[in-house]
């Protein structure tokens, strides 16, 4: 692995040039030879193909010309970041893709098929902690902001939770692998908390991070933030 520092007028640089990536960490820009992945093919991983491919045909044969554009329309709207944080626009494709496939993970069955008509993103919950662990039972508690979550549309439905793969303790920064742990449904969040299975399993002495982002009762997604790490020190 190379550090660079770039300069006549490039700054930064995210991605693959031939052989190499191009990359950058909290200890600056680097570049690494690009290695191709391997593909395990695990059901997860093809259940999530499924339903992109699943949405992908839906969006060409079902909708109508109309919710096509107005989904284009929200999607005009709304400001993305891509990896240089360079403000972004996604197509309306892009978006009815990514508001659906999250929601099918909590409800398997249901489509959101009309775009949202509020034009912004959802805030985060910054108020949001992994608050509690059990290693006999294998869960983690939350704890949340207990306001906004109503009957509006402006109100969250749901926080859908992300668990990383237990790290040393040492380790101080993570970035993957995620997997899917749950939601905080409505109840649970007016109470402003809840205890959920873990996705991967933990001990004593490891350090877990989590991811989480907002659903609102009109389908808006927020932008996933990555919570502290919990660092297990005892059972409870």
């Amino acid at each position: 692995m190379a550090l660079v520092k770039y300069g006549a007028g490039i700054v930064q640089m995210s991605g693959s040039i031939a052989g190499d990536v191009h990359a950058r960490n909290r200890f600056g820009n680097y570049i690494r030879p690009r290695t191709k992945p391997v593909n395990p093919r695990s059901e997860r991983q093809e259940s999530a193909r499924a339903i992109v491919a699943f949405f992908a045909e839906y969006w060409h044969q079902d909708l109508t010309a109309v919710q096509r554009n107005l989904w284009g329309v929200y999607a005009a709207a709304v400001a993305m970041k891509n990896r240089l944080s360079d403000s972004i626009h996604l197509t309306g494709f892009n978006h009815f893709i990514r508001c659906n496939a999250a929601f099918r993970l909590i409800n398997p069955v249901a489509i959101l098929v009309n775009a949202p008509t509020t034009l912004s993103l959802p805030e985060q919950d910054t108020q949001l902690v992994c608050s509690e662990e059990t290693i006999a039972a294998q869960t983690f508690t939350f704890t949340c902001d207990n306001t906004g979550w109503g009957v509006g549309i402006e109100d969250k439905e749901h926080i859908m939770l992300y668990q990383g793969q237990p790290q040393l303790v040492s380790r101080n920064f993570f970035g993957g692998p995620w997997r899917y742990m749950d939601v905080i449904d409505a109840t649970e969040g007016a109470a402003g908390t809840g205890t959920y299975d873990a996705s991967f399993s933990f001990a004593l002495g490891q350090k877990v991070w989590f991811q989480a982002r907002v659903r609102m009762l009109d389908g808006r997604i927020s932008t996933l933030w990555q919570l502290g790490p919990r660092t297990i020190v005892a059972d409870i």
